[in-house]
């Protein structure tokens, strides 16, 4: 019987969740209209997408501050604390929601290479193209042990797709982590999920994705089978709840420049825990693979040699793309 009334609360839950998006994605559309921006309100979550090197590069989050929505009122500690007391957690997470991978598998950072962490929703085209264009080189460098990746799953999108599909990925993705050692496994999934002709469009383009589909690109990335068969759950959406609770509220990840300066965006990179400004690109006119091996201090030659570090370190803060410092 009490797991009965638990199910009802979380459907009740979910229920007010759904009404307060489609009253927020109303408003967000007046303000558009006003602003000629493309703005969409997801679940009290204000999401903006904008044009950076000619392609969509974010989606920004802030929290409604609507004063009954008790997640605005939220301060950071509750939120953290919040995230701490979820019973039901993957495996291999840190304290902050993040899988650490190096060429020595889960949770062993490689000494003296510098961290490169993603925070991503499926459906966020931003992260696609963050994604595409970057994931071949940061594996590569993984595998040399020459940085180690920080991967963080969110999934707040799930109002611009009509079957929840930001928290069934990010479930799946949960599930790999939990039950397959092999964190390449991992990598080539997410590489899968956010191919062009795979990942969806948000919104009304959005096409239903069923569970079978995102199960193949598993098998596809080397899942085993086994493990694949158990990615259709939400076992771990209460802790994906939480992690969307109380990672907008960081600052340390907010924009520091551009329209969303002031709020957390994906996709967000951090280098070493320091943000990583995206906008920045544009300005000096470089691609976001270039960009992003000037900022580590490695040259493009030497990506993939075993034993030449990024000249940062694993404390050092990223290297400004304009100024060289």
């Amino acid at each position: 019987m009490v797991q009965n009334t638990k199910k009802t609360e979380k459907r009740q839950s979910r229920a007010e969740r759904r009404a307060a998006q489609e009253a927020a994605e109303q408003a967000a559309a007046l303000k558009a209209a006003k602003e000629r921006k493309q703005q969409t309100i997801i679940g009290g979550i204000v999401v903006a997408i904008i044009a950076v090197l000619g392609i969509i590069a974010g989606v920004a989050i802030w929290r409604a501050t609507h004063p009954n929505n008790p997640v605005a009122q939220m301060s950071i500690d509750e939120a953290y604390t919040q995230l701490q007391q979820v019973e039901t957690k993957p495996a291999h997470i840190d304290d902050q929601g993040g899988i650490l991978i190096s060429k020595d598998g889960y949770g062993t950072a490689v000494e003296d290479a510098p961290t490169v962490s993603i925070y991503m929703d499926f459906l966020c085209p931003g992260c696609g193209s963050v994604h595409r264009e970057l994931d071949p080189t940061l594996i590569t460098m993984m595998e040399a042990g020459q940085i180690n990746l920080d991967l963080h799953f969110m999934a707040f999108m799930d109002s611009l797709s009509t079957d929840d599909y930001s928290t069934r990925a990010a479930n799946a993705a949960l599930t790999i982590v939990d039950n397959d050692d092999d964190p390449g496994h991992l990598l080539t999934f997410v590489s899968n999920m956010y191919a062009s002709d795979f990942q969806p469009q948000e919104g009304d383009a959005y096409v239903p994705v069923s569970d079978e589909q995102i199960r193949e690109q598993a098998i596809a990335a080397g899942v085993p089978e086994d493990v694949a068969d158990k990615m259709a759950t939400d076992k771990y959406s209460e802790w994906l709840d939480a992690v969307d609770t109380y990672t907008p509220k960081r600052e340390e990840l907010f924009n520091t420049s551009g329209s969303l300066k002031g709020s957390m965006s994906t996709p967000t990179l951090t280098i070493n825990g320091h943000f990583w400004d995206i906008n920045e690109l544009s300005f000096a006119d470089v691609t976001m693979k270039d960009g992003l091996l000037t900022s580590l201090g490695l040259d493009e030659g030497d990506v993939g040699k075993e034993g030449v570090m990024p000249s940062i370190g694993a404390d050092g803060e990223p290297i400004s793309v304009s100024t060289g410092q």
